[in-house]
């Protein structure tokens, strides 16, 4: 059983593209559908979705509606229980105000991304942590190409890249989630 409580964010800005351009991504069902069950299934303490945008917020809205309130929670009550951790924010500011009034810790942030930072930590470290501190951890996942540079150096933990060496390293974010919170919060294997 781990002693932190564990909350993972979904961001949409400021992220970039591939010429590295800071741009605002679009939300996808699938990304929702997938990070929302594989949140629930490793007991993550709520998925923050994060979108700048009224319209997105709109979208959101109607997806996270039909999971909960409408057939498709009826009909599939995994999927409803699984969007009952998903909350939206407009600003990251506003979840981890969110998750401090929640908890009443300060909330440590740990960055993802496929490249490779000066100040990153390793799963093995970061795992240890979780299980056996009493902390609020808030684990950003970035779509896109990446979190910006500036967000990802103001955060207290950089993890390592799931595969640094590879020659090629462009997961989807949904896989990117369920192969980290495994190595985070799974069975320790290894």
């Amino acid at each position: 059983m781990r002693k932190s409580k564990v909350y993972i964010a979904l961001l949409h800005y400021p992220m970039y593209n591939k010429r590295m351009d800071i741009i605002t991504t679009s939300i996808t069902n699938l990304d929702l559908h997938d990070i929302a069950r594989a949140a629930r299934t490793y007991d993550v303490d709520g998925f923050l979705v994060v979108h700048p945008s009224e319209n997105q917020h709109a979208l959101l809205k109607e997806i996270v509606s039909y999971w909960q309130e409408g057939y498709g929670g009826q009909y599939n009550p995994d999927r409803k229980e699984a969007f009952s951790i998903l909350k939206t924010f407009y600003k990251l500011e506003e979840a981890l105000e969110y998750i401090k009034n929640e908890t009443g810790q300060e909330v440590l942030t740990v960055a993802t991304d496929a490249r490779i930072y000066p100040n990153t930590v390793s799963y093995r470290d970061l795992k240890k942590e979780i299980m056996e501190e009493n902390k609020v951890f808030l684990i950003l996942f970035g779509t896109g190409w990446g979190i910006q540079r500036e967000i990802m150096e103001s955060c207290n933990y950089i993890l390592e890249p799931i595969e640094a060496e590879r020659t090629y390293n462009h997961l989807s974010v949904r896989s990117a989630v369920a192969i980290i919170l495994d190595r985070l919060l799974g069975e320790a294997w290894y």
